[in-house]
């Protein structure tokens, strides 16, 4: 089948998922599966925004690290981190070191705890955001959407950092508000039933 992946299963897959093997799992278990907590939903779009410029697996063989380093990316937490923790995370292999992309963890911590404050929620917020499926082109042809870049400019106007149209859709094709897998793909189905049980935040 065109555009896919056949897995060690004979079952046809994403094709991006068949790239590497710790693709594989993630593609299963997480990708496109709708998300309303609001750690994860901190953690991804901080990932992402480490991303730009690099892969994805770049990112995901480090995320356990990551994690650690970030205190499992606990916002509240991040918001009062102060220069001599950014001095430490730079120095930290097993991260990706790279300064503006740490500070604006931290300062997106403080964006998200503003967030909460004013919305109830960070998944209050971001599902509002969610296109409606009958706008939705050809599953993966495109990497940013009207939905993407609205939302990038409400965050940016908002101060967050490393939000860009592209890291934003991708954030949105991981976390749920999108299904992106291919009509081909075995998971398809299992996140449209996921997304269909799926209780939306705020509703």
């Amino acid at each position: 089948m065109a555009n896919t992946y056949t897995g060690p299963d004979g079952k046809a897959r994403c094709q991006w998922c068949g790239s590497t093997p710790e693709f594989l799992d993630y593609h299963d278990r997480e990708w496109g599966f709708p998300v309303s907590d609001d750690h994860r939903l901190f953690e991804k779009i901080c990932l992402e925004g480490f991303q730009s410029g690099l892969s994805w697996r770049t990112i995901l063989v480090k995320r356990e690290n990551f994690r650690k380093a970030f205190d499992h990316f606990g916002f509240n937490k991040i918001a009062h981190f102060t220069q001599r923790d950014v001095e430490r995370l730079l120095k930290d292999e097993g991260i990706v070191r790279h300064r503006g992309k740490i500070e604006a963890v931290i300062n997106n911590a403080q964006r998200a705890k503003e967030m909460v404050a004013q919305e109830g929620s960070l998944a209050a917020y971001f599902w509002r955001f969610e296109p409606d499926a009958k706008s939705l082109g050809k599953p993966q042809s495109v990497s940013s959407s009207t939905e993407s870049v609205a939302l990038s400019k409400d965050l940016k106007k908002r101060g967050w950092k490393f939000v860009g149209p592209t890291t934003v859709f991708a954030f949105m094709q991981a976390m749920g508000l999108y299904n992106d897998h291919l009509d081909g793909c075995i998971t398809r189905k299992l996140v449209e039933q996921a997304r269909r049980t799926f209780k939306r935040p705020g509703s």
